[in-house]
């Protein structure tokens, strides 16, 4: 009962600062985010990241990512899946080229190194989803794009995870957990996307318009969420994040005749109870341990993680011929780091390649660029919207 407790201050905190963030005109994330700063283990230490508040959490970036992809366009989306692969590509070449060659000069071992740039070669797009949607951008060109890259950035984050994994074996090092090979990984992956391109076509309308059938109260809300919670089940089993699997049901679920109607029902149900314990997770995770003695390093890393995804990503979007501002929206849109980060981060520390100072490091650079991102994010967007708003 007394995560109930903990849930209502949790909502309380993050409606107030929502509010404080949207009258300053900042992104409302950043309030919450910082809330969870504050409440947690960084400071007054009131809210731990226990399994309870994790399983909210988990549960509101699946529903974000939902909702996302119950508001774009998969026209779209396929439109720009060539700008979306390259975007990907240029933003991990850069974080993994430039940011485990400082961390090789800082005195880390090669391979050590290497696993520090594959950790911050991953994009957490769910707080970009937040400010795009908070700017009705999500249906942009770069909203599309972003979207598309982030999920190109994924596979490649599980890629790159499996082959340092593989890599950590030759070696000798023992890793966390058993991790199959490589081949199967890709293969449970295109049969997964093989399954989506399925329940997009037939299945989702098929399942929606059976709901629609059933005397039963909100079933189609339901047979929805049904879908969403599903993917994102199926994602998780094939090594994807669940956010990924929940984007694609919000896909599938879109091409039906009840967008509408779902995205007025669980809207409200993310943004009450879910969404705003995922913000604060976020920030349940920062720890000030072990600050003092390596506060430079983790100035720079935060710096060259930010400067990273932006030249990479937008070094990429420019290769495709959008102009400057558009590529620096896509370039914004894919600095927040998130789940495949921290994964990584867990396994190079259980595997020793990194030791509890270094490793509380990494988590807090990874919080840091997640909280800056929409900072970067809004202003970008800002100049971009009337300029689009001026062509139209």
């Amino acid at each position: 009962m007394a995560f109930l407790g903990t849930l209502c201050l949790i909502l309380v905190l993050t409606t107030l600062a929502g509010n404080f963030a949207n009258r300053l005109g900042v992104p409302a994330v950043i309030g919450e985010l910082l809330i969870g700063i504050v409440i947690g283990p960084a400071m007054l230490n009131w809210v731990q990241l226990n399994s309870l508040v994790n399983l909210f959490a988990d549960i509101g970036v699946v529903v974000l990512m939902f909702l996302g992809g119950l508001e774009s366009n998969l026209q779209l989306l396929m439109k720009y899946l060539r700008p979306a692969i390259v975007v990907a590509t240029s933003g991990v070449i850069f974080p993994v080229l430039l940011m485990g060659a400082v961390s090789w000069w800082w005195g880390f071992t090669p391979i050590e190194a290497l696993f520090i740039g594959v950790i911050f070669s991953a994009t957490s797009v769910s707080i970009s989803v937040a400010v795009l949607k908070e700017f009705h951008a999500l249906q942009t060109r770069e909203g599309a794009t972003i979207l598309g890259a982030a999920v190109a950035d994924d596979i490649i984050g599980v890629i790159l995870l499996s082959l340092m994994i593989s890599l950590l074996a030759s070696q000798g090092i023992e890793t966390a957990g058993s991790h199959p090979a490589l081949g199967w990984v890709l293969a449970e992956q295109v049969a997964f996307f093989g399954g989506t391109y399925l329940l997009v076509k037939w299945i989702a309308p098929y399942l929606m318009h059976l709901s629609e059938r059933l005397v039963m109260a909100s079933s189609v809300t339901i047979m929805s969420m049904v879908i969403c919670l599903g993917m994102a089940w199926l994602a998780d089993i094939v090594g994807l994040s669940g956010a990924i699997g929940a984007f694609f049901a919000g896909i599938a679920v879109a091409n039906t005749p009840y967008r509408e109607t779902l995205a007025d029902h669980v809207e409200p149900l993310g943004n009450a109870v879910f969404i705003p314990v995922f913000f604060v997770s976020v920030g349940l995770n920062m720890t000030l341990a072990h600050l003092g003695e390596n506060l430079w390093l983790i100035v720079i890393l935060t710096v060259l993680a930010c400067l990273t995804k932006l030249v990479g990503c937008g070094l990429g979007a420019r290769i495709c011929g959008f102009n400057l501002t558009s590529s620096t929206v896509i370039g914004t849109g894919m600095i927040a780091r998130g789940e495949m980060g921290l994964i990584t981060a867990q396994i190079g520390h259980q595997a020793g390649l990194m030791s509890n100072a270094s490793y509380s490091a990494m988590i807090l650079v990874i919080i840091l660029a997640t909280v800056l991102a929409p900072l970067f994010l809004k202003p970008a967007l800002k100049q971009l919207l009337p300029a689009k708003k001026a062509v139209a």
